[in-house]
């Protein structure tokens, strides 16, 4: 599956790295992942990482990115991780590259790169990029392992999501080869302080409703500046506070900014990604994503999710 990319990387000394803007564990899993992988098996290369800051997980190393200018693109190999539609991608300058690749799981909506590896059989692209390199034949550091486990847990729910599969435990035990502390990651990731635990309880007050029961919270911007917290703790950070309500079975959390309003939609039962893609986004069959206008086409997806969990 990975001939193709094997080949190119041997092929170009300048790499860069890029993968969606406000990047989850996954995005930012699979980009440092593979920055270190690449070094650890091609030292003699230049290796870059960049994209938009890290915020909820710049805990991870290896978060902080790089500062390259245009020049660098020149003649150099770019890769798209982590993304399924070109909208989503942070630093637009990967089109400035000789050359592209796309490693992701999304179901895919269009063509980003000259290269596509793209299968959404896999749990997370870390497990995508961990795959490349047992293919490969590539050593992988327990830094690589690490930024990779990182990310194959957060996409998977901790192996909790249907998207496990076999095949992830098959890949996670490949990167628990090397020695990595997994207690640090899962206190990273899951330990709260008291102001998060109270900002939820604030958002599970305010769930509401639809006539079908999808449940849904919106946030209006003077909401979001008064919680003085970033807009992705927001966003994708409090959807699943919805999660688990019995009888409901699609949720979404809408976040207005002053650009757009910021859509995040889940379901234990329905592909609902269409509905995401009709409004310009995209994902995965049952977590998506996509940003509206204004309130108005947040609404709007709000009837079509309503609908759709009666078909």
């Amino acid at each position: 599956m990975f001939e193709n990319v094997l080949q190119v990387v041997k092929e170009y000394p300048t790499i860069i790295i890029h993968r969606h803007s406000s990047p989850d564990g996954d995005a930012l899993g699979s980009q440092i992942g593979l920055k270190n992988l690449l070094q650890e098996n091609f030292p003699e290369k230049r290796i870059y990482v960049v994209g938009d800051a890290a915020k909820r997980y710049a805990f991870m190393e290896g978060s902080i990115m790089d500062e390259i200018d245009e020049e660098t693109y020149q003649g150099a190999l770019a890769f798209i991780l982590d993304c399924g539609a070109s909208g989503l991608i942070s630093d637009e300058r990967y089109k400035k590259a000789a050359k592209t690749v796309r490693i992701d799981h999304h179901i895919f909506c269009e063509t980003i790169a000259d290269i596509e590896v793209v299968d959404t059989s896999y749990e997370s692209c870390c497990g995508m990029i961990t795959e490349f390199a047992l293919e490969s034949g590539l050593r992988l550091s327990p830094a690589s392992a690490k930024a990779l486990y990182t990310g194959m847990i957060t996409d998977s729910g901790r192996f909790r999501y249907d998207s496990t599969t076999a095949n992830t435990f098959r890949l996670a035990s490949a990167l628990m080869e090397q020695k990595f502390d997994t207690g640090d990651i899962y206190a990273q990731l899951y330990a709260d302080d008291f102001l998060s635990i109270r900002l939820r309880a604030q958002f599970v007050l305010k769930i509401q409703f639809t006539p079908h029961k999808v449940a849904y919270i919106y946030t209006t911007k003077e909401e979001l500046a008064s919680y003085g917290v970033d807009t992705f703790t927001i966003s994708r950070g409090m959807v699943n506070t919805m999660a688990d309500i019995r009888g409901v079975d699609i949720w979404v959390n809408f976040t207005e900014t002053e650009e757009n309003v910021l859509v995040e939609i889940r379901s234990n039962k329905h592909t609902v990604q269409p509905i995401a893609v009709k409004y310009g986004g995209g994902g995965h069959a049952k977590a998506c994503g996509a940003a509206v206008k204004n309130r108005e086409e947040a609404m709007a997806l709000l009837e079509d999710l309503n609908a759709f969990d009666q078909q």
